[in-house]
């Protein structure tokens, strides 16, 4: 099946806000089998809408249509379907009757605009909103079904869940798809692409395979389509376990997983606790940990010691140490770490010196050098980094996101695994 989603209202259009509908649509219909050909965007105009609405129906098996629904004067929707339909606006007692129960809990009286919300094209199946006052309406015209849904999310989102997608379903036109990312980290897409060329032209027909390259890292997800869902897991899966020994020191985890959340778990496992000494990073580290719940029952917390002079007093990191070599260096970021294990009295711990950029580096130390350091109870040691380009945000979090990856294979190795 085909869709095609065409958004309704002029705040979309002047940025005054962002069209989050399309992308959860676009997710959902995607677990479903729907293909997203198109998303189209339009003001709260007639002619502007039937023209999306003629567009669409020449292309698109299912046509969502959002917003545009509201009781107010700039709301039309209903009325453009009313003319692009050819039929008339009626009385739909059931939605009358759930508008007034709404109002009733909520204590407050209705006007007449609420109550024209019950009023909805005659030729259309009225699929019932019991988050909001505006129901969702279904149309077929020449093979090809329209749904018109409210823009408010959480309503969108109902309905979407237990109305649209239930009918959909009973159609048969839908199809089995799985989806399962795989999350790497450590090796640029072009590298792994290469390391991995063999397995990914062994895929299943199938099976397809899309490289996703952030800053954070490069997740493949894997896609399986066809009649049943339980064997496309099972043979997505089975593909995985032929990925891993290839690179097995890449992968930290799998779907939405954060590296935080995979290193956290084995904190726990172990009874261990963590603490972070963060220059350049300033406190990005941290606050990836912290967006962690339940992180407290490991996570102790951090120095950020931007400048020397904290660097000294609170780490205890050597006057002559920075004179000699630099913060950016090996020294200092050994003894940041080894200062902020002792400080706080933890397990394991992290330490970031650098420089993020734009400006700062010099010929010997240029922007994007980064020094990590890791301790835990049986190692201590130091890496360097030069992450190529002077985007400040990239280098900090390509920085962050390194020091985690380096602490999970450190864990990872007390733990014998």
């Amino acid at each position: 099946m085909q869709a095609e989603i065409i958004t309704i209202g002029d705040e979309i259009l002047i940025g005054q806000i962002v069209d989050t509908n399309s992308a959860w649509i676009g997710e959902q219909f995607n677990l479903n089998g729907i293909e997203i050909m198109q998303i189209t965007s339009v003001r709260d105009n007639s002619d502007q809408i039937k023209d999306a609405l003629k567009s669409a129906e020449g292309r698109a098996d299912l046509v969502v249509i959002t917003g545009g629904l509201g009781p107010t004067k700039d709301d039309i929707t209903k009325k453009v379907l009313c003319e692009y339909f050819e039929t008339e606006l009626e009385f739909h007692q059931a939605t009358l009757d759930h508008i007034i129960e709404r109002f009733n809990l909520r204590g407050i009286d209705m006007n007449k605009l609420n109550r024209d919300q019950a009023m909805l094209p005659a030729n259309c199946s009225v699929l019932p909103n019991k988050l909001g006052t505006a129901p969702g309406m279904w149309f077929e015209r020449n093979n090809t079904i329209f749904v018109s849904m409210p823009g408010v999310p959480f309503e969108m989102q109902y309905l979407v869940e237990f109305e649209l997608l239930p009918r959909l379903r009973k159609t048969g036109k839908t199809k089995a798809i799985y989806h399962k990312t795989v999350l790497t980290q450590g090796v640029p897409e072009s590298m792994l692409a290469e390391r991995i060329a063999d397995w990914e032209d062994a895929l299943p027909q199938h099976i397809k395979l899309a490289y996703l390259p952030n800053p954070m890292a490069v997740r493949l997800r894997l896609t399986a389509r066809g009649e049943d869902v339980e064997t496309l897991k099972q043979d997505v899966e089975h593909e995985i376990e032929k990925l891993k020994p290839i690179i097995s020191e890449s992968i930290y985890g799998y779907n939405n997983e954060t590296l935080a959340e995979v290193i956290g778990r084995m904190l726990v496992e172990r009874g261990k606790t963590l603490g972070v000494a963060e220059s350049c990073t300033g406190g990005y580290i941290s606050h990836l940990v912290t967006s962690v719940p339940g992180c407290s029952d490991y996570y102790l917390g951090s120095v950020v010691s931007y400048s020397n002079n904290i660097k000294e007093k609170v780490l205890g990191v050597k006057a002559e140490t920075l004179e000699k070599n630099g913060a950016v260096s090996e020294e200092v970021a050994l003894q940041m770490v080894e200062g902020v294990k002792k400080v706080l009295g933890v397990d394991y711990a992290v330490s970031t010196t650098g420089i993020a950029g734009p400006t700062g580096g010099t010929p010997d130390k240029p922007v994007g050098t980064v020094w990590i350091a890791i301790s835990g109870p049986n190692n201590t040691f130091a890496k360097k980094y030069v992450f190529v380009g002077d985007h400040r945000e990239h280098n900090i979090t390509r920085s962050a996101q390194t020091a985690l990856q380096m602490l999970r294979r450190m864990v990872l190795e007390d733990l014998g695994k």
